[in-house]
């Protein structure tokens, strides 16, 4: 027996050789180190994609249509796939039949309602069909198809005319947006709350508008824990009560007054 073979057969630790060649263990690449910032990256972009139940075709983007009914009328919504914030989310569904189911306790008529990160659109119509005299915000490209929603679901319909503002968290508000022109009865919110980089901002941005006198109405899927995080130190800058909680799609609606100082 030659040295080779018989090293071979008195060591567990290698394979036998195979013509004169020794076969070492395919190497096992290891798993890439997935940060849970990508995983809420990922889980959001599923529930996007999942969020679309139909598409039409276009030469410019994807288009879906969405159709409610919310006020006693049809609503038409225009969506699209390149931003989140061009899709309809859960939270905004949930805050339309909660204001219109709750008509008594949240009147919207000839109020004044901002909303922030209006997206498609569909709260600010359901206010603006309410009577409320509506300001919808977003980032500058959301607006188009925000003008485009407000304009097709509200002309001929609504008491007011719904506005359209371009708005960005936490950005120079007190010049852009001073307290002393800008007073709301209403400010609305859903759906603003997940994975992204903007949520100080997003608090600060609540917390500038939401002045004495003011009710703050924010409904929310809760998806990671930066939500749960987020909803700490919500409680922490307003006075809160948690409205409704709705398991199936697990949102949940808050309101919010100021803290008096």
């Amino acid at each position: 027996m030659s040295k080779l073979n018989s090293t071979m057969e008195t060591s567990g630790r290698r394979s036998a050789p195979i013509n004169g060649i020794i076969k070492h263990p395919d190497h096992i690449k290891p798993q890439p180190n997935i940060t849970e910032e990508e995983l809420d990256r990922k889980a959001m972009a599923g529930e996007a994609l999942n969020r679309r139940n139909s598409w039409e075709p276009s030469v410019f983007y994807s288009l879906g249509l969405e159709t409610f009914c919310f006020a006693g009328h049809e609503i038409s919504i225009r969506e699209s796939l390149d931003t989140y914030g061009a899709l309809i989310w859960p939270g905004a569904v949930a805050l339309c039949n909660y204001l219109e189911k709750d008509r008594e306790q949240f009147n919207m008529l000839d109020k004044a309602v901002l909303e922030i990160g209006a997206g498609t659109g569909l709260l600010s119509i359901v206010a603006s069909l309410m009577g409320a005299w509506v300001t919808a915000t977003d980032l500058p490209e959301i607006l188009n198809n925000l003008n485009f929603n407000l304009s097709r679901n509200t002309r001929g319909r609504c008491r007011y005319t719904p506005q359209v503002a371009q708005l960005t968290w936490g950005d120079d508000l007190a010049r852009n947006f001073p307290s002393s022109i800008y007073n709301y009865d209403y400010i609305l919110c859903a759906d603003v709350v997940y994975h992204h980089d903007c949520l100080d901002d997003l608090l600060i941005t609540m917390k500038h508008f939401c002045r004495p006198g003011t009710t703050l109405l924010w409904a929310n899927k809760i998806r990671f824990q930066s939500d749960l995080r987020f909803i700490d130190k919500f409680k922490a800058t307003f006075n809160t009560t948690l409205l409704a909680e709705i398991p199936e799609e697990e949102v949940r609606i808050y309101q919010a007054t100021a803290l008096k100082k």
